[in-house]
């Protein structure tokens, strides 16, 4: 029974996991074509606040069986979204970067769900827009690009038709104003009033940290015939990935908060957002650098003439070889001193020696045909008693026969006549006489003429 109910804990734990999604706090794309004055960029920002309750209470009688969702798009044309623009772009300019954000565009999705324990608000919102301004020179061999434009965050308010996209709190205001009272100028107000819109930890992990790459396939002879896009051809690619939790890159967890607070029960308060994610891709080979305090990159259309690079960044490719070698000479020295094992061992003929074997034919021909079949005996028997079948012990040797008396009786004492007592020859008429010590056998075969 104790398996059974194992088992099944573990499956719904597989189908909870399976079926979630993960809830990134921030997540970057971009695309950069040095060859152009803008640039395509992506950022996803979600969050996830708990309001546990699971001793019930008035939140859960609240709550309870409430779901709804709230959710909108809106472009550059809106003025609330300008307003957004506006306040990105002063965010870049305190970080030191001259990139510009000319388009945007928003959409967003809050959605409640209560449940007997807990009631989860899903918070995502979503920015697509336009980079521009983030090409600092340019000319025939190389294009400067500016990076210090990747902080993209909001500290306060940020209402769209109606509805703050960027405070927590700010929703539970509108939507849940009883539960809102029940928290507000709590430990739960911290909680719900850290802005959504922020992705400063993608600006603060250094671009050295992050994992680099090129793609070769656009400078490749054969690249149209795989159907390559003509923005890129002739061109490779590269592109930067930060997101991996190690040594090199820092340890990067969960941003967890967690309040609790006491009304008529226990209640507590939690925000669950996961590591931040960046993917930046830039036409051309790009090479880090640092300009007054700003990161930068200086892209070429192809790399330099025997380059050779690795996600970890400027890893010399002679250190890998110079490994492969080491390898290679451990290989050898393994090889040699088994060797001088092997010599250093008794070597040869373990056994018999072959010299005492002669062979002899075994077989025996039939008509016509006679085959080579035979086997190997010893010379002599010099060792044969090292070798020899231990079965074969009562077999070798065996003690002569001894003559018993009854057969001792059948010998013949001489008659009175002759001069021996005992005729063991039967050489003339005997009288049976047990005391004459005669082989029987010579009297078995005249027995009838025994008397």
């Amino acid at each position: 029974m104790s398996r059974v109910v194992i088992l099944s804990a573990m499956l719904a734990i597989i189908l909870i996991i399976g079926s979630s999604t993960p809830v990134w706090a921030a997540q970057l794309d971009a695309r950069l074509y040095p060859d152009r004055n803008s640039s395509p960029f992506t950022m996803h920002y979600q969050k996830t606040i708990f309001i546990e309750y699971s001793n019930g209470g008035n939140l859960f009688d609240e709550l309870k069986g409430k779901e709804w969702t709230v959710s909108g798009t809106a472009d550059s044309s809106n003025s609330e979204v300008q307003d957004l623009i506006n306040k990105l772009n002063q965010k870049i300019t305190r970080d030191g970067s001259q990139a510009q954000i000319s388009d945007l565009n928003v959409s967003y999705d809050f959605y409640l769900k209560a449940r007997n324990i807990n009631t989860s608000i899903d918070y995502r919102v979503v920015l697509e827009g336009t980079l521009s301004n983030y090409v600092i020179t340019r000319d025939s061999q190389k294009t400067l690009i500016d990076m210090g434009w990747r902080g993209l965050s909001v500290d306060d308010e940020v209402v769209i038709d109606g509805v703050d996209i960027n405070i927590p709190l700010n929703l539970l205001k509108n939507q849940e104003p009883n539960v809102y009272a029940l928290f507000s100028g709590t430990e739960a107000e911290d909680v719900l009033n850290r802005p959504l819109i922020n992705a400063d930890f993608i600006l603060e992990q250094p671009l050295p940290n992050w994992h680099f790459l090129f793609d070769p396939t656009g400078i490749n002879v054969d690249a149209g015939t795989f159907g390559l896009s003509e923005e890129i051809s002739g061109f490779v690619v590269s592109s930067w990935t930060m997101g991996e939790s190690s040594i090199r890159e820092g340890r990067q967890v969960e941003k967890i908060f967690v309040a609790e607070i006491i009304a008529d029960q226990p209640y507590a308060i939690r925000s669950v957002q996961s590591s931040d994610q960046a993917n930046i891709a830039a036409i051309g080979f790009g090479v880090f650098g640092d300009l007054d305090g700003i990161e930068i990159i200086g892209v070429t259309p192809t790399p330099p003439e025997n380059y050779t690079n690795t996600s970890t960044g400027d890893f010399p490719v002679m250190i890998i070889y110079g490994m492969a070698g080491l390898a290679a000479v451990a290989g050898i020295g393994f090889f040699i001193i088994s060797n001088r094992f092997l010599k250093n061992e008794k070597q040869g003929q373990q056994g018999i020696d072959p010299t005492n074997l002669v062979g002899y034919q075994t077989s025996a021909s039939s008509g016509g045909y006679q085959t080579n079949r035979g086997e190997a005996q010893l010379k002599d028997d010099t060792d044969y008693q090292q070798t020899r079948n231990v079965y074969d012990v009562t077999t070798q040797h065996r003690p002569p026969p001894q003559i018993s008396s009854e057969e001792a009786a059948c010998g013949c004492a001489s008659s009175a006549e002759m001069e021996s007592e005992c005729d063991c020859v039967m050489q003339g008429a005997c009288l049976c006489d047990g005391t004459c010590r005669c082989d029987a056998s010579i009297c078995k075969e005249h027995a009838s003429s025994l008397t």
